[in-house]
């Protein structure tokens, strides 16, 4: 069997999770998310990032979290600013556009947006009323490409945000690779206080499925929960998504397994860097992206699964290497060993 570096979610949930789900699974509870367990997560997620008056919904996937926080916050004239390698430009089938809202892209090689990037969108939308109405930032942390914000990149695009009556929306997918990160300067408090609305990603990080809405900004807040069951994402069997939120966010397991991915990276990274492989981009969470020649990847494309980001020239290729949650050091191992072997 091949080893995966393909996805964060090659393997199933961590044993903690299955363990309760089977534990508490003939505990009689309210549904559609009002169960006990649900309660709790909230309460922790609202400790944790140290905001008792945000609002936390569960739903089962970043897509469908990404569908639902946009559709239900823009009008509909209304479109969202996006970075080109943003998850909903290019990995959503059109979801956000199926909704009514146009994506304005900006090509950007690290992933992540600054006010300098925006200010340009801004000044060619104002045909009023002809044009549609740039109203919401998207940003991804970690982004696509690996990379994440500092915390002066995030206050500075935030009060940009504010000041040009902008929503700011973090998806969090890979959030706790972010902050987990050995160069992070961000806490998930910091999240919290500086954009309208995020997501803590469980799918990529331990979970069977789920993700964490966080709705910060009280305009936003109001009358949230009808777009949640009129996009089906309310489910009747809340439960599952809180019990796995609960198991997650207690003892920190969340950060320590978002950060045991990182380490698996970084040792396959810096494995590579020693022998003057070049990076597509410079990244210290669980994606990275090393340039080789495309005879080696045929060869390490035997024994293990990623994906060929992208074309370099006629002889190099970027490949995207992920380490979930459970990589261990026998897959990182391997793969370094059979690398070396090649040169």
């Amino acid at each position: 069997m091949k080893f995966s570096f393909k996805n964060d979610y090659s393997e199933g949930c961590h044993p903690q999770i299955l363990e309760s789900l089977l534990r508490n699974n003939l505990d009689q509870q309210a549904g559609y998310g009002e169960d006990d367990y649900s309660k709790k997560a909230k309460d922790l997620i609202k400790n944790n990032i140290e905001a008792q008056d945000a609002d936390v919904y569960f739903v089962s996937g970043g897509t469908q979290a990404n569908l639902i926080v946009i559709s239900s916050i823009l009008r509909p004239y209304q479109c969202v600013i996006s970075a080109a390698t943003g998850h909903i430009l290019n990995n959503e089938t059109g979801a956000i556009e199926a909704t009514g809202h146009k994506i304005l892209s900006i090509e950007k090689e690290d992933g992540k947006l600054f006010p300098s990037d925006i200010i340009p969108v801004l000044e060619s939308h104002q045909n009023i009323p002809h044009q549609v109405m740039p109203k919401l930032v998207y940003v991804s942390n970690s982004t696509e490409l690996g990379t994440i914000y500092t915390k002066k990149e995030l206050e500075d695009l935030s009060a940009f945000c504010k000041a040009n009556n902008l929503y700011l929306f973090m998806d969090g997918a890979r959030l706790g690779h972010a902050l987990t990160s050995e160069i992070s300067d961000l806490e998930l408090k910091d999240i919290a206080q500086l954009t309208d609305v995020f997501y803590l990603g469980g799918t990529k990080n331990g979970a069977l499925l789920g993700e964490a809405i966080i709705v910060n900004n009280k305009i936003l807040q109001e009358d949230f929960a009808f777009n949640i069951k009129q996009k089906g994402a309310l489910l009747a069997k809340g439960r599952l998504l809180g019990i796995q939120f609960l198991e997650l966010m207690q003892n920190d397991l969340y950060f320590e397994l978002a950060k045991n991915a990182n380490q698996q990276a970084m040792k396959i990274k810096n494995a590579l860097s020693e022998r003057g492989v070049q990076f597509l981009s410079d990244t210290y969470t669980n994606q990275i992206f090393p340039i080789l020649d495309n005879q080696i990847i045929e060869v390490l494309s035997e024994k293990f699964e990623f994906y060929v980001w992208k074309k370099v020239d006629e002889n190099l290729s970027a490949i995207r290497l992920i380490t979930s949650w459970n990589t261990n050091n026998t897959a990182v191992e391997e793969f370094i060993k059979t690398f070396n072997g090649e040169l």
